[in-house]
């Protein structure tokens, strides 16, 4: 649906003209609101209009209410609404509510008293003394209370605003942040994928206060793979079963399908062998000669399973010996991640390539991390999602 839509600045000019001297009416207005500026300030443009929030008005008007969200809401007080999470759906249907809104308010509150103009985040001087020591770089942040305990622990690709967010955002944990942050501390890793596996390690081993502590597994579905009585090698996605060990993990299903039909499409595998075509005889695209026939035993098995096993192989690194290469945390130094035999050992940085070249000098730049799920989740997906990291199998 995207893929032809407009860039922003193609329409910016537009969005100006039909909003000067106008209120922004939205469902959940700053949310909407802090994008359009996000994107404006983008291109070096100060967007500043005025705003009223059907949430905040509905929560006035019409008190005592089951949910708040548009569609509840609408469907409670029986506003036709058609085309649900569109564009020009969700904006009919907040004109509608907008116009019941109007007519409730009798005393004419929203007319006089609700229009205002966006209030910016004020924030504590000493708060805003911690943000001037912070960098804009990419690593791992932690929230210290007076006593030097760690209460939070997070990664961001820019620590200082990262924590700008946290002491102006108006959430429960926020504000519970705010009220204990004596400093913050950090270590800049240059590599986003450093900065996960340190935060999803520290967390579990510090367990603070505001974080929820990695509780639940953050990865659901699973790829795995086992060969049919025809030799073939077939793909499936599934949830996770415990003492399971899929080729690689994901956080939902939908990511994991999308994942799939990359794959198909790279390496020109059949709908019916990866499960995403239920079809009894031949999968729909060998009629339209987008499958080689594998489906219909019309393609050797052999000649199928080089491909199949080729999306196992990059995408697993089980029993493999190899380190990723990433960026570190100065323009000479680079960061890297050991895995051997299939296990995570550990992370380190290097100035030169002889370091990783030698055996012994590689591992003595290491520092040793634990192996577990999280850990396998975290390097796959980044794999999965950054191309150019650099991979090196080790002899």
């Amino acid at each position: 649906m995207l893929k032809n839509a407009p860039k922003f600045y193609e329409v910016a000019k537009r969005i100006v003209e039909i909003t000067e001297d106008c209120i922004l009416v939205a469902h959940n207005a700053s949310f909407d609101y802090r994008i359009l500026k996000t994107e404006f300030k983008r291109l070096g443009f100060p967007f500043k209009r005025k705003t009223l929030c059907t949430v905040e008005l509905s929560k006035s008007l019409i008190p005592d209410m089951e949910s708040y969200s548009l569609g509840k809401l609408t469907r409670a007080l029986g506003i036709p609404v058609s085309d649900r999470h569109r564009a020009n759906g969700d904006a009919m249907a907040t004109v509608k509510l907008f116009k019941m809104l109007l007519n409730k308010d009798t005393d004419k509150s929203i007319i006089k008293d609700a229009v205002k103009i966006e209030q910016k985040s004020k924030i504590a001087p000493n708060l805003r003394e911690i943000i001037d020591e912070l960098p804009s770089d990419t690593g791992v942040y932690y929230i210290h209370d007076a006593n030097g305990s760690i209460i939070y622990i997070g990664k961001s690709n820019n620590i200082k605003k990262r924590i700008t967010q946290h002491f102006t955002n108006s959430n429960s944990k926020s504000k519970k942040i705010q009220l204990q942050v004596a400093s913050v501390s950090y270590e800049k890793t240059g590599s986003e994928l450093v900065a996960l596996l340190k935060e999803s390690e520290e967390i579990k081993i510090n367990k603070p206060l505001h974080n929820r502590a990695l509780k639940r597994s953050k990865f659901t579905q699973g790829l795995y793979s086992f060969v049919d009585d025809k030799g073939y090698v077939n793909l499936r996605v599934r949830q996770i079963k415990q003492n399971e060990k899929p080729i690689t993990t994901f956080t939902n299903r939908q990511s994991a399908i999308s994942f799939l039909n990359r794959m198909v499409e790279t390496y020109e595998l059949c709908d019916k062998l990866t499960g995403l075509s239920k079809s009894e005889s031949s999968c729909f695209k060998l009629g339209i000669d987008a499958c080689k026939g594998a489906c219909i035993s019309n393609e050797e098995p052999a000649e199928y399973n080089k491909r199949a096993n080729s999306v196992i192989a990059r995408n697993s690194y089980d029993k493999k010996d190899m380190i990723l290469i990433d960026r570190g945390r100065d323009v000479d130094e680079k960061s890297v991640i050991l895995i051997e035999n299939g296990i995570f050992k550990g992370i380190g940085f290097f100035d030169l390539n002889h370091q990783i070249n030698n055996r012994a000098i590689l591992e003595s730049l290491i520092t040793p991390m634990k192996n577990n799920r999280d850990t396998q989740h975290i390097i796959q997906s980044y794999m999965r999602r950054n191309k150019k990291l650099k991979v090196v199998e080790l002899s």
